[in-house]
């Protein structure tokens, strides 16, 4: 079964016409790549684009550099902030019912803040603070549940 010219013409014909396709749509998209990377340039050289994006990454070189100063001050600073709670509530009188005293450990990231306690009875309630340095006692004697509130706040990291 050979073929005649006209077959064989034919058959060149279409071959040509699908690698045109091919061709003219790789084309295209590599058009759509130079567009988006020659976009804001007036002067389209290689050398003007390369000079824009360089300029572009030392721009946002200099972004990321102040974003990162920013971050390692605010973790800085937090150090301060309130980041340890922990609470006890108690019962110290027997003739009260149930746990209605409770102290509050507030401390920051360093282990320092204060101990609030609330003693509570039949008569009256009474709140006391005091204050805490890197998880002991600041010039006052802290009671068992006070230290204890302290110890669960520092498990907290």
């Amino acid at each position: 079964m050979l073929l005649d010219f006209d077959q064989i013409l034919i058959i060149l014909i279409g071959v040509l016409i699908f690698w045109l396709t091919v061709l003219s749509v790789l084309f295209f998209n590599f058009y759509l790549s130079l567009r988006k990377l020659t976009k804001g340039v007036t002067k389209k050289d290689l050398k003007t684009i390369l000079e824009k994006m360089l300029k572009d990454f030392d721009r946002q070189a200099k972004e990321v550099d102040k974003l990162v100063k920013a971050a390692e001050e605010l973790e800085k600073d937090s150090l301060y902030n309130i980041q340890k709670v922990g609470l006890v509530r108690y019962n110290p009188f027997a003739e009260t019912g149930g746990d209605q005293s409770f102290c509050l450990s507030l401390l920051d990231g360093k282990d320092s803040g204060l101990v609030i306690s609330s003693l509570h009875s039949r008569d009256t309630t009474r709140i006391y603070a005091k204050p805490v340095r890197k998880g002991k006692a600041a010039g006052y004697d802290l009671s068992a549940e006070e230290k204890q509130a302290i110890k669960r706040a520092k498990k907290i990291k």
